[in-house]
């Protein structure tokens, strides 16, 4: 277990854009700044320069994430938590898996520090909010879904009407079911089903 002094830090800096006027070194020299004045030893910086944050994945955060899972450092700090994730949830699914190595989460302008025993509870109020959210949604769709079928609403897609003397007769030209499913436009399922109730004397 590392000390406070030997704690190692990995740096995360992201600009959108790269000739815009935007330069990671910007936020990169307070990151610097931060560690140096944490007493953390330096293990890397890991740069996303021209990616959206709307993407879950990019080169150094992956990099940064398999880096993470071989504990290669102990704490990650960030200048603000949208120039590492793309939300809330995205964030709290890092969170979680930085949580199995033991790694932490920093963010020093927004004032939050997964290192201390605040930061972690902020962490899982932010966790359990998300859950929380997640289970709404999910029972608003299951009320909606029991609303709809008791108001006689068809779900999911429409039934295909097929002739099943149609297909009986294409079965009786020899035709196989993938033959007749494309021919129709339908499923194979489909067509086996349309000639259920038909007698069991077509060919197989």
């Amino acid at each position: 277990m590392h000390t406070n002094n030997t704690r190692r830090v990995a740096l995360y800096a992201r600009v959108s854009t790269k000739n815009n006027g935007q330069d990671p070194e910007t936020q990169l020299i307070a990151l610097r700044e931060y560690a140096q004045h944490r007493g953390f030893m330096m293990a890397g910086e890991y740069v996303d320069i021209g990616i959206s944050g709307s993407k879950d994945s990019r080169p150094a955060l992956d990099r940064l994430m398999k880096d993470a899972r071989a504990r290669k450092f102990d704490v990650v700090v960030v200048a603000r938590f949208d120039r590492f994730a793309r939300s809330v949830s995205h964030l709290l699914r890092v969170l979680e898996e930085f949580s199995h190595p033991g790694v932490d989460f920093v963010s020093p302008s927004q004032a939050v520090d997964g290192s201390t025993p605040i930061g972690k509870m902020i962490f899982s109020i932010q966790g359990a909010v998300a859950a929380l959210e997640r289970n709404l949604i999910k029972e608003r769709v299951q009320m909606g879904i029991s609303r709809a079928r008791k108001q006689g609403k068809q779900l999911g897609r429409p039934r295909v009407e097929v002739d099943p003397r149609q297909v009986a007769g294409l079965r009786l030209r020899g035709k196989s079911w993938n033959e007749i499913a494309k021919e129709l436009g339908i499923g194979k399922g489909t067509a086996q089903r349309a000639i259920g109730s038909l007698p069991k004397n077509l060919p197989a």
